[in-house]
């Protein structure tokens, strides 16, 4: 009875060392560097690269239907800036035919929308007014003479 109790104790205290070990070298990877009497403040706080914030982008959502109104799942979404030749953001739909993609605001964008046996389409979307957000449906109808 004894010697089961003295291992009882001895994993307890085993396991609560390892925890404490492990909580200090991860205290101790989180601390911030000592700043050098040299250095700026300013400098050594920011890092090289600027990170950029996505809080003045535009937010395009939108669904896909199909030529009965039900939602289309998996349907390739592609945008581009207007003129652009080559599509630079490109998402599927969801479940229930919805999508979302952030962009920079500040162009006017072309969103299309294309799915096997469907027509392809696409809209314009401006990102030149300010809005934050834009709403985009597309209603795909199959293609003639093909299997939807």
């Amino acid at each position: 009875m004894h010697r089961q109790r003295r291992i009882i104790v001895l994993a307890t205290v085993a396991i609560g060392l390892a925890a404490a070990c492990t909580v200090s070298s991860v205290a101790l990877t989180q601390q911030e560097p000592a700043v050098s009497q040299g250095a700026s403040p300013a400098a050594s706080g920011s890092s090289s690269a600027a990170k950029h914030s996505h809080a003045n982008d535009l937010l395009i959502r939108g669904t896909v239907f199909n030529e009965r109104g039900l939602s289309m799942e998996g349907v390739k979404l592609r945008i581009q800036r207007a003129g652009a030749r080559k599509p630079h953001w490109e998402t599927f739909s969801n479940f229930r035919g919805e999508f979302a993609v952030r962009v920079p605001q500040g162009a006017d964008y072309e969103i299309a929308a294309e799915n096997k046996g469907f027509t392809r389409q696409s809209q314009a979307v401006d990102g030149k007014t300010g809005v934050a957000e834009e709403k985009v449906i597309f209603h795909l109808e199959p293609l003639k003479g093909g299997k939807p």
